[in-house]
Order: structure tokens, then sequence, then C-alpha cells
């Protein structure tokens, strides 16, 4: 079957072909199939909660999956869109491309740049200035009362301020940050690698998944989260960032404590962060699919 369709769907979409090796398309059911290693000890690795595809999915799956290479070619995709088979055909490719993904860069390091390479200004996206009574109140006092929250499935909850954030071993690093959008920035990134915070609450067996909760609200009312499986969880180049090129992290850039992910796209990186939690599954968060954009339809593993 793929020796008949692949030339048909090259010549329809061909920037979905392109972009396929990419890997942002997990298998609903496992996309840690490939070896099942958890980073954090050699146990089974986090499996994607089941989930029904909704109704009106797999025409965004396709949309979305070529709006990842900024072409979306609305002509010959829109009749793949509407057939049973190609969804499914286009489904299992990019699951299969991300277990490999995993097989072969499990460790991989993003590229690391220059200080000659860091773009002028780092253009903030998304929402620049939560409005919630509780953020206002903690800018207002310079983020001196902040506290992240850590909890869930943990062995030790924690309340952790700003500075005892910075008191943890920091690591500076220059990096790439790449919209869903199709624009990219680079900039200089210096907080606590995640890992450590997480290694400080010991998750239980039972946890997979880190769920960030975030102070500002979208324009439905409904709160932003990301999700993320331990495999960058614990990645040393995944940050929990209190500055952007050596200075204070600005509040359009998420301060006072934002997520970074190199080697995902930028609707991974959840900024104004309140609190994380550990949880075996993200079915009951939500819609079910792992973070707000993720509800909409946009992809949950987003690797670059």
């Amino acid at each position: 079957m793929k020796l008949i369709l692949s030339p048909w769907l090259k010549k329809c979409c061909p920037a979905f072909f392109q972009h396929a090796g990419s890997g942002t398309r997990p298998d609903p059911a496992s996309p840690d199939q490939a070896d099942g290693l958890d980073p954090r000890r050699a146990i089974h690795g986090p499996r994607h909660p089941d989930s029904e595809e909704r109704p009106d999915a797999r025409r965004r799956f396709l949309r979305d999956a070529l709006a990842l290479t900024g072409a979306v070619t609305l002509g010959g995709c829109d009749k793949l869109s509407e057939t049973d088979w190609a969804p499914k055909v286009l489904g299992s490719a990019t699951a299969l491309s991300h277990a490999a993904q995993r097989a072969l860069s499990r460790n991989a390091m993003a590229r690391e740049y220059s200080e000659a390479d860091i773009s002028p200004v780092f253009r903030p996206n998304g929402s620049t200035d939560p409005q919630s009574s509780e953020y206002r109140a903690l800018a207002a006092n310079g983020f001196h009362d902040y506290r992240l929250n850590v909890g869930g499935l943990v062995a030790h909850p924690l309340s952790l301020s700003l500075e005892q954030l910075r008191a943890l071993p920091n690591r500076t690093q220059i990096t790439r940050h790449d919209c869903v959008e199709g624009w990219s920035v680079i900039g200089k990134w210096t907080g606590v690698q995640l890992s450590r915070v997480l290694e400080m609450a010991q998750p239980t067996k039972a946890a997979r998944y880190a769920v960030f909760r975030c102070y500002d609200a979208m324009d439905d009312g409904s709160e932003y989260y990301e999700s993320l499986g331990f495999d960058d969880a614990y990645h040393p180049q995944t940050l929990l960032a209190w500055k952007l090129n050596g200075k204070t992290l600005p509040i359009p850039n998420g301060a006072p404590l934002r997520l970074r992910v190199p080697r995902q796209l930028g609707y991974k990186m959840a900024k104004y962060l309140r609190r994380i939690d550990l949880v075996a599954s993200f079915k009951d968060i939500g819609d079910g699919n792992g973070g707000y954009w993720e509800d909409q339809g946009y992809q949950w593993y987003a690797g670059i």
C-alpha cells in the first residue's frame, strides 16, 4: 500500500512528507513504545493516555502537520482529510517517526549558539501580561512572594521561592526558539534544570508526565497548561528559567519563571509557571490531550 500511495501523497502534500521525519505525531496510545526506557530508571517509560480522536480532529491533524512547515496546501489535503484512510495512514507514519526519533535521539542535545548569534529582540508571543489578581499582586511586589509548587505523584511536595530556585545549581545556554507560526529567535537562558527539581520532589513510580500550570488565562477563560514526558522533563537542556540574555526575565517573556524545552516547538514552553504536577495520565486534565493548544488540535509531541 505504501508503494501505491506515497507518490500520490507526495504530489498532493509535499510539505507533509518534508516534515514527517521530525516526528510531531505521537501514537495516542503509546508514543514511547519504541524502547520503553524511563529516563529516571530502567523501567517502562511514560505512555500517552488512550484517547479517541474527536470527529473534527482529522482535518485539523492534516492541517496542523502541514502548518508546522509553514505551508498548508489546502486544495489537495482538504480532499485527503475528508477520506477515512488518509488520517490513519499519515498518523501511523508520524507515530513511527516519533518512536524512531526517541530511539535515535533520547540524549541528543539541541544546538547551542554563541553570544554573537543572540537575536537583538527576543520576540514575545501568546500571553504577554496576565491579568489575574493573584499574578498582578505578585508582579506588583517584584515576585518576592512567588512560590513554585510541585505536587501530585511525588514523595516530597515542594513550595520553592525564587531565591530558593536561584540558589540551586543553574545552567546557562544559548538556544533557538522555533515557533509553530514559522519564526525563530535565539536567546541566552539561565535557570535550574527541571531534573534537579524533580529529583528533590522524587516522583513516584506511577508518575509518567510533568504537567505545568500557569497564571495566564486564555480568551475562553481556561487555564493555560502544558505537559512533558520524562524524556524531555529530565533532559539536561530543559530549564525552569528566570533570566533572558543576562537580565531578569521580563513579564512579556514569562516572568517570573518559564519552561524552556529547546528540543520542542515554542508552544510547549509554558510561561508564568504556577505549579508543576506529576501525574500518571492527563486524560482528565482539560480535554485530555496534554496541553491547552493540544486541546485545540495541536500535536502533543512537538519535537524538532
